[in-house]
């Protein structure tokens, strides 16, 4: 009960954070006041092979992961241009985000796209790495993304069901 107060908590906190920042005013010690240490930092080049990579792939421009998994159903990217300043806060688990995962993309890809997931899953005899990531589909849907990728860990395909049928079936795929 009380690691899921801590997650509710969470959400109403990052709301609240989100709510302090402004795009183009904050800057990186506002963003760290406010979300503390990222999980990983990315830097233009790393975010430039993502699909679509907007501000996150401006020369000088560092994206921050602020990863709110297993527990959560939210990933945050929030990245800061070359002038310090932040220019794009993004909560990258979405399904127009999971539409952007193809056949035969590499894993380091997906995970620019989407932040670390909250479980990984090898397969040996399958020759498998199955990523999860909790999601909320809107408007309120509790769901888990699956990346499936192959043995050069690159993506082989994908699939959501949800949550409560992933935790009833014991997670099995």
């Amino acid at each position: 009960m009380g690691l899921l107060s801590f997650a509710l908590g969470l959400v109403g906190c990052d709301s609240q954070r989100i709510a302090e920042l402004e795009e183009g005013v904050a800057t990186e010690a506002d963003v760290r006041a406010r979300f503390g240490e990222p999980e990983k930092i990315w830097d233009a080049a790393d975010m430039a092979e993502t699909p679509q990579p907007g501000a996150a792939a401006v020369p000088g421009a560092r994206t921050f992961e602020y990863n709110r998994q297993p527990e959560g159903k939210v990933n945050y990217m929030i990245t800061i241009g070359a002038d310090g300043k932040m220019s794009a806060l993004r909560q990258v688990l979405t399904p127009r985000n999971f539409e952007k995962v193809q056949p035969g993309m590499r894993m380091e890809q997906v995970r620019k796209m989407l932040g670390k997931p909250m479980k990984v899953t090898p397969y040996a005899l399958k020759q498998e790495t199955h990523y999860d990531w909790r999601y909320l589909n809107p408007p309120s849907t509790a769901r888990i993304f699956t990346v499936v990728f192959d043995r050069d860990l690159k993506v082989v395909n994908t699939a959501s069901v949800d949550d409560e049928s992933a935790s009833a079936s014991g997670g099995n795929r």
